[in-house]
């Protein structure tokens, strides 16, 4: 069996005092359609380029985003896990660890949260809950991710999770006519370490 199978197959739940993250359940779907439809979040993502474009969105098909959510549990090459506010007991986002590279023993970080789920400190605990679990529980040598300039927001959480800039992919997004850098940020099993000693 490869590394890759053994590393992603176990879908853990992780508590904190404030989010619980689990593996994907039938009934996210239906939750996941309205928050990956709402403005900010397409944009924060670099999913559109334009104001108009986060106005008129179209809503995800729901055959398709059914197809993905149910299968997230079944990869062995990724984590996907819902993040689940535990004031209200609702889905708020999603946080997950893909783009794996087993010979590397690398990974990509990325998460999404809606409305309901920001400037409560959920992101920043999900994030802290995650990248414990990852260098606690799998072979990683290295976590990475690419945030835009344009959301400080998110470059804190992942500042305070561990995260550090590594570089800058000049002028990557255009977003209403205006060229936006990619933050390109890493961590290592080490700097982890260090950051527990």
């Amino acid at each position: 069996m490869a590394t890759q199978d053994r590393t992603f197959s176990e879908k853990p739940t992780l508590t904190g005092d404030l989010v619980t993250l689990r593996p994907v359940e039938p009934e996210d779907v239906q939750v996941m359609v309205g928050i990956l439809t709402d403005p900010d979040l397409l944009r924060l993502t670099g999913s559109v380029h334009s104001t108009a474009e986060t106005e008129t969105a179209a809503e995800p098909e729901i055959g398709p985003l059914r197809e993905w959510y149910t299968t997230r549990n079944d990869q062995p090459d990724r984590l996907d896990l819902m993040v689940v506010d535990n004031a209200s007991g609702q889905v708020v986002g999603e946080v997950v660890l893909n783009e794996w590279d087993e010979g590397d023993r690398t990974c990509n970080y990325r998460t999404l949260f809606g409305p309901g789920g920001r400037d409560r400190g959920l992101g920043s605990e999900a994030t802290r809950l995650l990248i414990d679990y990852a260098f606690t529980h799998l072979p990683l040598h290295r976590i990475d991710l690419e945030v835009y300039a344009f959301n400080p927001r998110a470059q804190r959480v992942y500042e305070k999770a561990g995260f550090v800039v590594e570089g800058t992919r000049r002028e990557a997004f255009e977003f209403d006519g205006e060229r936006f850098d990619a933050i390109i940020m890493g961590q290592l099993r080490s700097d982890w370490d260090a950051a527990r000693s």
